[in-house]
Protein backbone atom coordinates (compact mmCIF):
# COMPACT_ATOMS: atom_id res chain seq x y z
CA UNK A 1 0.00 0.00 0.00
CA UNK A 2 1.49 3.33 -1.08
CA UNK A 3 1.43 6.50 1.02
CA UNK A 4 -1.42 7.87 -1.09
CA UNK A 5 -3.52 4.70 -0.80
CA UNK A 6 -6.08 4.82 1.98
CA UNK A 7 -8.29 2.29 3.73
CA UNK A 8 -11.80 3.68 3.30
CA UNK A 9 -14.93 2.47 5.11
CA UNK A 10 -18.27 3.26 3.45
CA UNK A 11 -21.67 2.80 5.06
CA UNK A 12 -24.84 2.49 3.01
CA UNK A 13 -22.65 1.07 0.26
CA UNK A 14 -25.15 -1.28 -1.39
CA UNK A 15 -26.57 1.30 -3.82
CA UNK A 16 -26.62 4.92 -4.95
CA UNK A 17 -23.95 7.26 -3.63
CA UNK A 18 -22.36 4.59 -1.46
CA UNK A 19 -21.89 2.14 -4.32
CA UNK A 20 -20.67 4.86 -6.69
CA UNK A 21 -18.18 6.05 -4.09
CA UNK A 22 -16.90 2.52 -3.57
CA UNK A 23 -16.34 2.12 -7.32
CA UNK A 24 -14.64 5.51 -7.70
CA UNK A 25 -12.32 5.16 -4.71
CA UNK A 26 -11.38 1.58 -5.55
CA UNK A 27 -10.60 2.74 -9.08
CA UNK A 28 -8.37 5.42 -7.55
CA UNK A 29 -6.41 2.68 -5.81
CA UNK A 30 -7.87 2.89 -2.33
CA UNK A 31 -8.82 -0.20 -0.35
CA UNK A 32 -12.53 -0.07 0.40
CA UNK A 33 -14.47 -1.84 3.13
CA UNK A 34 -18.20 -1.73 2.54
CA UNK A 35 -21.15 -1.96 4.90
CA UNK A 36 -24.93 -2.09 4.46
CA UNK A 37 -27.86 -4.30 5.40
CA UNK A 38 -28.20 -5.93 1.96
CA UNK A 39 -25.30 -8.37 1.90
CA UNK A 40 -26.24 -9.75 -1.52
CA UNK A 41 -25.80 -6.30 -3.07
CA UNK A 42 -22.50 -5.83 -1.25
CA UNK A 43 -21.19 -9.18 -2.46
CA UNK A 44 -22.03 -8.28 -6.06
CA UNK A 45 -20.34 -4.89 -5.71
CA UNK A 46 -17.20 -6.36 -4.15
CA UNK A 47 -16.99 -8.95 -6.93
CA UNK A 48 -17.32 -6.18 -9.51
CA UNK A 49 -14.59 -4.08 -7.91
CA UNK A 50 -12.25 -7.06 -7.65
CA UNK A 51 -13.02 -7.98 -11.25
CA UNK A 52 -11.88 -4.49 -12.25
CA UNK A 53 -8.63 -4.97 -10.35
CA UNK A 54 -9.58 -3.12 -7.16
CA UNK A 55 -9.36 -4.13 -3.52
CA UNK A 56 -12.63 -4.49 -1.63
CA UNK A 57 -14.27 -6.42 1.19
CA UNK A 58 -17.57 -6.11 3.04
CA UNK A 59 -19.50 -6.88 6.18
CA UNK A 60 -23.24 -6.66 6.75
CA UNK A 61 -23.95 -3.54 8.81
CA UNK A 62 -26.86 -1.96 10.67
CA UNK A 63 -25.66 1.55 11.49
CA UNK A 64 -28.39 2.02 14.10
CA UNK A 65 -26.58 -0.23 16.59
CA UNK A 66 -23.24 0.83 18.05
CA UNK A 67 -22.24 -2.81 18.51
CA UNK A 68 -22.69 -3.49 14.79
CA UNK A 69 -20.67 -0.42 13.88
CA UNK A 70 -17.87 -1.34 16.27
CA UNK A 71 -17.75 -4.84 14.79
CA UNK A 72 -17.70 -3.38 11.28
CA UNK A 73 -14.71 -1.18 12.08
CA UNK A 74 -12.94 -4.02 13.89
CA UNK A 75 -13.37 -6.28 10.85
CA UNK A 76 -11.94 -3.57 8.60
CA UNK A 77 -8.87 -3.33 10.83
CA UNK A 78 -8.56 -7.12 10.82
CA UNK A 79 -8.78 -7.10 7.02
CA UNK A 80 -6.55 -4.14 6.15
CA UNK A 81 -4.64 -3.30 9.32
CA UNK A 82 -5.93 0.25 9.80
CA UNK A 83 -8.69 2.75 8.99
CA UNK A 84 -7.88 6.05 7.28
CA UNK A 85 -11.33 7.25 6.19
CA UNK A 86 -14.95 6.60 7.01
CA UNK A 87 -17.73 7.80 4.72
CA UNK A 88 -20.91 7.97 6.79
CA UNK A 89 -23.34 7.66 3.92
CA UNK A 90 -26.21 5.48 5.16
CA UNK A 91 -29.52 7.37 5.19
CA UNK A 92 -33.28 7.08 4.76
CA UNK A 93 -35.86 9.63 3.60
CA UNK A 94 -39.51 8.61 4.22
CA UNK A 95 -41.04 12.07 3.74
CA UNK A 96 -44.53 12.98 4.97
CA UNK A 97 -46.40 15.95 6.44
CA UNK A 98 -46.06 16.21 10.21
CA UNK A 99 -49.85 16.00 10.51
CA UNK A 100 -49.69 12.40 9.26
CA UNK A 101 -47.89 11.53 12.51
CA UNK A 102 -45.72 8.79 11.03
CA UNK A 103 -43.77 8.50 14.26
CA UNK A 104 -42.13 5.18 13.39
CA UNK A 105 -40.74 6.74 10.23
CA UNK A 106 -39.52 9.78 12.16
CA UNK A 107 -37.70 7.51 14.58
CA UNK A 108 -36.20 5.51 11.73
CA UNK A 109 -34.75 8.69 10.22
CA UNK A 110 -33.35 9.74 13.59
CA UNK A 111 -31.83 6.29 14.13
CA UNK A 112 -30.21 5.95 10.70
CA UNK A 113 -29.43 9.54 9.74
CA UNK A 114 -28.21 10.83 13.11
CA UNK A 115 -27.34 7.88 15.32
CA UNK A 116 -25.75 6.09 12.39
CA UNK A 117 -23.35 9.00 11.85
CA UNK A 118 -22.59 9.27 15.56
CA UNK A 119 -21.92 5.53 15.79
CA UNK A 120 -19.51 5.81 12.86
CA UNK A 121 -17.66 8.70 14.44
CA UNK A 122 -17.47 6.99 17.83
CA UNK A 123 -16.11 3.78 16.31
CA UNK A 124 -13.22 5.36 14.38
CA UNK A 125 -12.27 8.54 16.24
CA UNK A 126 -10.12 6.99 19.01
CA UNK A 127 -8.17 4.99 16.43
CA UNK A 128 -7.64 7.99 14.17
CA UNK A 129 -6.48 10.11 17.08
CA UNK A 130 -4.08 7.35 18.20
CA UNK A 131 -2.54 6.98 14.72
CA UNK A 132 -2.34 10.75 14.28
CA UNK A 133 -4.40 10.93 11.11
CA UNK A 134 -7.82 10.22 9.69
CA UNK A 135 -10.67 11.65 7.66
CA UNK A 136 -14.38 11.55 8.51
CA UNK A 137 -16.75 12.28 5.62
CA UNK A 138 -20.41 12.78 6.52
CA UNK A 139 -23.21 12.87 3.95
CA UNK A 140 -25.87 15.49 4.61
CA UNK A 141 -28.16 17.01 1.96
CA UNK A 142 -29.33 20.33 0.61
CA UNK A 143 -31.95 19.60 3.27
CA UNK A 144 -29.28 20.54 5.79
CA UNK A 145 -29.56 24.11 4.50
CA UNK A 146 -33.30 24.55 3.96
CA UNK A 147 -36.62 23.06 5.06
CA UNK A 148 -39.45 22.19 2.68
CA UNK A 149 -42.95 20.80 3.29
CA UNK A 150 -43.08 17.04 4.07
CA UNK A 151 -39.35 17.08 4.88
CA UNK A 152 -39.33 18.64 8.36
CA UNK A 153 -37.96 15.59 10.16
CA UNK A 154 -35.63 14.58 7.34
CA UNK A 155 -34.22 18.11 7.17
CA UNK A 156 -33.87 18.14 10.95
CA UNK A 157 -31.71 15.01 10.78
CA UNK A 158 -29.53 16.55 8.11
CA UNK A 159 -29.24 19.84 10.02
CA UNK A 160 -28.03 17.64 12.87
CA UNK A 161 -25.40 15.96 10.69
CA UNK A 162 -24.19 19.40 9.63
CA UNK A 163 -23.97 20.54 13.27
CA UNK A 164 -22.20 17.35 14.34
CA UNK A 165 -19.70 17.74 11.51
CA UNK A 166 -18.97 21.36 12.39
CA UNK A 167 -18.59 20.50 16.05
CA UNK A 168 -16.21 17.67 15.21
CA UNK A 169 -14.18 19.97 12.99
CA UNK A 170 -13.83 22.54 15.76
CA UNK A 171 -12.80 19.85 18.24
CA UNK A 172 -10.19 18.39 15.89
CA UNK A 173 -6.56 19.18 16.58
CA UNK A 174 -5.36 18.94 12.99
CA UNK A 175 -4.93 15.17 12.99
CA UNK A 176 -8.48 14.29 11.89
CA UNK A 177 -10.02 16.00 8.89
CA UNK A 178 -13.79 16.48 8.58
CA UNK A 179 -15.78 16.88 5.36
CA UNK A 180 -19.52 17.44 4.98
CA UNK A 181 -21.02 16.66 1.57
CA UNK A 182 -24.53 18.00 0.88
CA UNK A 183 -25.98 16.48 -2.29
CA UNK A 184 -28.86 17.98 -4.17
CA UNK A 185 -31.16 15.75 -6.20
CA UNK A 186 -29.10 12.68 -6.99
CA UNK A 187 -29.98 9.41 -8.68
CA UNK A 188 -30.54 6.92 -5.87
CA UNK A 189 -33.08 4.65 -4.19
CA UNK A 190 -33.61 7.13 -1.35
CA UNK A 191 -37.12 8.17 -2.39
CA UNK A 192 -38.32 4.56 -2.46
CA UNK A 193 -38.79 4.69 1.32
CA UNK A 194 -41.57 7.32 1.00
CA UNK A 195 -44.91 5.75 1.98
CA UNK A 196 -47.02 8.93 1.89
CA UNK A 197 -48.61 9.08 -1.57
CA UNK A 198 -48.66 12.89 -1.89
CA UNK A 199 -45.08 13.22 -0.72
CA UNK A 200 -43.99 10.47 -3.13
CA UNK A 201 -45.74 12.18 -6.06
CA UNK A 202 -44.17 15.53 -5.18
CA UNK A 203 -40.73 13.94 -4.86
CA UNK A 204 -41.05 12.22 -8.22
CA UNK A 205 -41.64 15.62 -9.79
CA UNK A 206 -38.84 17.21 -7.77
CA UNK A 207 -36.42 14.49 -8.86
CA UNK A 208 -37.15 14.92 -12.57
CA UNK A 209 -33.71 16.51 -12.92
CA UNK A 210 -31.02 14.64 -11.04
CA UNK A 211 -27.26 14.28 -11.16
CA UNK A 212 -25.64 10.83 -11.18
CA UNK A 213 -24.37 9.34 -7.94
CA UNK A 214 -20.90 9.40 -9.49
CA UNK A 215 -20.93 13.22 -9.16
CA UNK A 216 -21.04 12.89 -5.39
CA UNK A 217 -18.40 10.18 -5.50
CA UNK A 218 -16.17 12.58 -7.44
CA UNK A 219 -16.64 15.24 -4.73
CA UNK A 220 -15.67 12.76 -2.03
CA UNK A 221 -12.65 11.65 -4.03
CA UNK A 222 -11.57 15.29 -4.38
CA UNK A 223 -11.73 15.87 -0.62
CA UNK A 224 -9.73 12.70 0.06
CA UNK A 225 -7.07 13.58 -2.51
CA UNK A 226 -6.00 16.82 -0.83
CA UNK A 227 -2.65 16.97 1.00
CA UNK A 228 -2.67 16.47 4.75
CA UNK A 229 -2.51 20.20 5.48
CA UNK A 230 -5.72 20.87 3.47
CA UNK A 231 -9.10 20.19 5.04
CA UNK A 232 -12.08 20.47 2.67
CA UNK A 233 -14.86 21.08 5.18
CA UNK A 234 -18.05 21.44 3.19
CA UNK A 235 -19.37 21.00 -0.35
CA UNK A 236 -22.86 21.37 -1.82
CA UNK A 237 -23.23 19.45 -5.07
CA UNK A 238 -26.47 19.75 -7.05
CA UNK A 239 -27.86 19.86 -10.59
CA UNK A 240 -26.96 22.97 -12.56
CA UNK A 241 -30.26 22.94 -14.47
CA UNK A 242 -32.61 23.38 -11.52
CA UNK A 243 -33.25 25.81 -8.68
CA UNK A 244 -32.97 24.22 -5.22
Amino acid sequence: MTASTKVVLITGASSGIGAATAMRLANDGHRVFLGARRSDRLRELVDRIRGDGGTAAFQTLDVTTAEDMNAFVAKAVETYGRVDVIVNNAGVMPLSPLAERKVDEWNRMIDVNIRGVLHGIAAVLPMMRAQGSGHIVNLASVGAHEVVPTAAVYCATKFAVRAISEGLRKEATGDVRVTLISPGVTESELAESITDSEAREAMNSYRSIAIPASAIADAIAFALSQPAEVDVNEMIVRPAATVQ
